[in-house]
């Protein structure tokens, strides 16, 4: 898939306030500071498409943005970042939540995961939550630059093992790096699939 075009529509707080479409969205969400938003880049070929921020936690708002025309990829809140208020916190999920289980043209979720790390309790509780929506998603495990190939193949072992333990099905899996471009003709393979399905 070549992609011609990658431009922002609109940022929604809620189900509620999202736009009015029938394109088929693809969302993107991971726990805070996965590098969403350096994938989000590379994909679109837009280095500046999402900001990349420091700060966990930046995004707060559901992002809409229209590629080529056709799809809507889609922004979500990193969920797990610390620094804010319980309640806040609260509603904050409660949004993605709806928006993961209401939307009619979700097409697909793609579940960012840091492929330097051991399986963390915080993913693997979003993922079963995620698979019991019944809502189609695939893994990208991201920043493979820093480490090994061998390192990053042994955790995504893992991680797919934990979620065997957790009686999930092991989606397809990709492994990434924003930096050095892996990743990115695999992922929009798997989209273009999807919109031809």
């Amino acid at each position: 898939m070549k992609i011609l075009s990658a431009v922002f529509h609109s940022s929604a707080p809620d189900l509620t306030a999202c736009p009015v479409h029938d394109r088929p969205e693809f969302a993107f969400i991971g726990r805070s500071n996965v590098g969403k938003s350096s994938l989000i880049n590379l994909l679109t070929g837009h280095g500046r498409l999402a900001k990349v921020s420091g700060t966990p936690g930046k995004t707060r708002l559901i992002n809409f943005f229209t590629i080529n025309n056709r799809w809507s990829l889609v922004d979500l809140p990193g969920y797990g970042y610390a620094k804010v208020a319980k309640g806040e916190r609260y509603k904050f999920n409660e949004a993605v939540a709806d928006y993961l289980e209401g939307r009619p043209n979700l097409a697909n979720v793609f579940v960012l995961i840091d492929s330097r790390l051991p399986p963390q309790a915080l993913d693997l509780e979003f993922i079963r939550w995620l698979a019991a929506t019944e809502a189609p998603f695939d893994l990208v495990f991201t920043k493979a630059d820093k480490q090994s190939a061998n390192q990053t193949a042994s955790n995504v072992a893992a991680f797919k093992r934990a979620l065997a333990d957790a009686d999930v099905a092991a989606p397809r899996a990709f492994v990434s790096s924003a930096t050095k471009g892996k990743g990115r003709a695999e992922i929009l393979a798997r989209i273009s699939e999807l919109l031809d399905a």
